[in-house]
This record gives structure tokens, C-alpha cells and sequence, in this order.
């Protein structure tokens, strides 16, 4: 029983991190356990730790732990790269020493001992192309061909310089502050790749995240198979049945079944909630950028827009408001005319609801514009190519 009330907690502690750290700072847990454990692993920890150091070493500790997170969090390193390749070689190390002796099974055949390493030999793959991939860098050499490529907007972009690198920034660009360089449709800096994910390296990183959670949904069917081999092997139900008299039924047997998983093939489930764990980020992940990509909008501009709309309503209703401000003070120096019906002034629509609707993002050109975009970035097509070595 030690081994079920094990895995239980396990699940429970998992799953209740996972929702703090991703879902801590929702509006509907302020004030409630989840946030505390949110800030708690974002900040209180690293918190309690430095004061630590600094009660136990000082000074000199201080400035230790202040030079590693420099190199940690504000440079690129390796670290988390090195976590990656750990964590996906550790957990193929598990699922073959503890699974490898069932294959081929009664529901699985001997071709996935080959297809399991090749699945991840290719996410192994993407993983290198992602991280070592340029990303779009814009130098003194390329500026030129990226300003004509991509024209200031003058709404969420406009002409102006970057200040580190002393280069003009093109449109729909970005200045990496821990790579120190400009990036043309930055996302973001992604630690597990060491590198920026920009307009050459995204369509890699989409199929990174994708392939990733296929191969978590691969493992999760695979040991399911192996489990359910297992049982029919050993004819677990028929035993159950016949010799402890059992009733055959779901309900009475699924809660014994479960207790025999659990005692005899404990190393798969573990892998299995963590494989399930792993899946529902990375489904999570893959949708958010799913839907950047399909609309043409990287993650800094996502928030450029969303700012840029507000200030834009904002003004409008000001206006709308001070014209029927100035339209009421109109009518009360005017002559008392007959009073408006009430129901027409019901139906009458507000000064409000005739304002303008401001375009959401002038760079979504449709669908299948959006995917290519992705799939083929501009810089990599010839009319580019063409340009940049003329101007060369």
C-alpha cells in the first residue's frame, strides 16, 4: 500500500505545483493558497536562499550568487540544454530498462524497440537544428536588405536606432538583451534552445514542441499496451474470477487491477504521469504559438498591438465623449424643443457604438499567407538572396 499512497502524493504534489507555477497569478486564486505557492516558486525561494548565502558567507557570498545568475539567467550558457538532453536520455533510459523486456508483447510489436529510438533521435535533431540555427540576427550586413524587406508600419513601428548595437532597426524587430543582438520577429529567448526563437528558426521550434508531445502521447500508448499485455499475459482477470471468485464486473475488478499495477509495474505509471504531465505543457505551449503563427504576430508584437488598441479606444472615447458633451451644451441654449419619444430614444445607437473599429494586425494576410510566412521565411527566399548579393 506504501507504493500506491506514494504515487498519489506524487500526482497531487505534481499537479498542484504545475497549477501554481503557470496559473498562480490568475485573478480567480488572489488571495488564496495557490498564489502564495506561485510567488513562493517564482520569488520566495531564490529570496530565502540569497538571504541565506549572505547570512552564512557574507558579502563575498553575495556577490557569488549574484555573478552565477548573471551567467544563469542574463547570458547565454549551456545549463538548460544540458538539463534537456538529461532529462530525454534519462527518461528513454527508464522506459528501456524497465519496459525493453516486454517488447514484443501481446499488443506490441518488437519494431517499437527501433521506432522509439528513432522518435527520439528526431526530437533529439530539432533540438540541435532550433538551437543552432540562426534566428534572424540583423547585423550591418543584412540591415539594409531587412529595411526594404520589412517597411516601417508607423503604428506599432516607427524609423528609430537600436542603442546597443548602433544599427538601424528594422521593423518587426527586436533587441535580445541576453544574446545582445537584434532579432527580426523575435518571440522570445527560449533557454532551452540557448538562442532565440525569430523568422528563420520558429517553423523549427513549432515542430520541436509538436514533435515533443508526440512522442510524450507515443510513450503514454506504448506503456498502456506493454500494462495491457501484461494482464492478458498473466490473465490477471481470469485469475481474479475464477480463483478468488471475484464478480465480472468494471467496478469490482478495475480497483484490483489498478492495486496489481501499481505493486508489480510502479517505474512504468511514474513514467507515464510524467509523460502525461510533460504532454498537457507542451500542448498548451504548442497552441499559444499555434495561434501567433496563424495570425503573423510574434510574441512582442502581440503586446504592441494590445497596447496600441487601448490607447486607440481610449482616444476615441474621449472624443466621442467631449462631442456629446459639447452636443448637450448645444441643446440647452437652443429653444425648448418637443421631447423625443422613449422608445426611439432606446433604440438609438450610442456615440460609442459608432466609433471606428481599429484593425487588430495589419500583418495577417490570411491563413495560408500566415503559414508559408512561417514554413518559408522571407529571408530565406531568393528574391532576398538576389537582393542581398547585388547589394553586396
Amino acid at each position: 500500500m506504501g507504493v500506491q499512497w506514494l504515487l498519489v502524493c506524487h500526482g497531487l504534489v505534481t499537479l498542484l505545483v504545475v497549477v501554481s507555477f503557470l496559473c498562480g497569478q490568475w485573478p480567480i486564486f488572489q488571495g488564496t493558497f495557490i498564489q502564495r505557492i506561485h510567488f513562493f516558486i517564482t520569488f520566495g525561494a531564490y529570496d530565502y536562499f540569497g538571504r541565506f548565502v549572505h547570512f552564512v558567507c557574507g558579502s563575498r557570498g553575495t556577490n557569488a550568487l549574484l555573478s552565477v545568475e548573471n551567467y544563469c539567467c542574463d547570458r547565454p550558457n549551456p545549463i538548460i540544454q544540458l538539463i534537456y538532453l538529461l532529462i530525454i536520455g534519462a527518461t528513454y533510459y527508464s522506459i528501456a530498462k524497465s519496459s525493453f523486456i516486454y517488447i514484443p508483447g501481446y499488443y506490441l510489436g518488437g519494431v517499437h524497440r527501433y521506432t522509439s529510438f528513432l522518435a527520439v533521435g528526431m526530437g533529439i535533431l530539432l533540438f540541435l537544428l532550433t538551437s543552432f540555427s540562426d534566428p534572424g540576427v540583423v547585423n550591418s550586413a543584412n540591415v539594409s536588405q531587412y529595411l526594404s524587406a520589412y517597411p516601417y508600419d508607423n503604428i506599432i513601428f516607427s524609423e528609430k536606432e537600436c542603442s546597443t548595437c548602433k544599427i538601424p532597426k528594422p521593423a518587426r524587430s527586436k533587441h535580445c538583451s541576453i544574446c545582445n543582438r537584434c532579432v527580426l520577429l523575435m518571440h522570445h529567448h527560449c533557454a532551452w534552445m540557448n538562442n532565440c526563437i525569430g523568422e528563420r528558426n520558429t517553423r523549427y521550434f513549432m515542430a520541436f514542441i509538436l514533435w515533443h508531445f508526440l512522442i510524450c502521447i507515443y510513450g503514454i500508448v506504448a506503456l498502456a499496451l506493454i500494462l495491457a499485455g501484461r494482464l492478458k499475459e498473466l490473465q490477471v482477470i481470469h485469475i481474479l474470477t475464477a480463483y478468488y471468485g471475484i464478480e465480472k464486473s468494471f467496478r469490482k475488478l478495475a480497483p484490483l487491477v489498478v492495486q496489481w499495477l501499481l505493486n508489480a509495474y510502479n517505474t512504468q505509471i511514474l513514467i507515464m504521469v510524467f509523460l502525461a504531465v510533460v504532454s498537457l505543457l507542451l500542448a498548451g505551449f504548442f497552441t499559444y504559438h499555434t495561434k501567433l503563427c496563424l495570425t503573423n504576430t510574434t510574441t512582442n508584437e502581440s503586446f504592441k498591438w494590445r497596447e496600441h488598441l487601448s490607447w486607440q479606444r481610449k482616444v476615441k472615447e474621449a472624443k466621442a465623449s467631449a462631442e456629446a458633451l459639447k452636443a448637450s451644451l448645444g441643446e440647452l441654449n437652443q429653444e425648448r424643443k418637443p421631447q423625443e419619444s422613449k422608445w426611439k430614444t432606446f433604440f438609438r445607437r450610442s456615440r460609442l457604438e459608432e466609433l471606428d473599429v481599429v484593425k487588430n494586425n495589419i500583418y495577417d494576410r490570411g491563413f495560408l499567407h500566415n503559414i508559408y510566412e512561417v514554413a518559408v521565411p522571407f529571408s530565406t527566399r531568393r528574391s532576398f538572396l538576389l537582393n542581398k548579393s547585388k547589394s553586396g
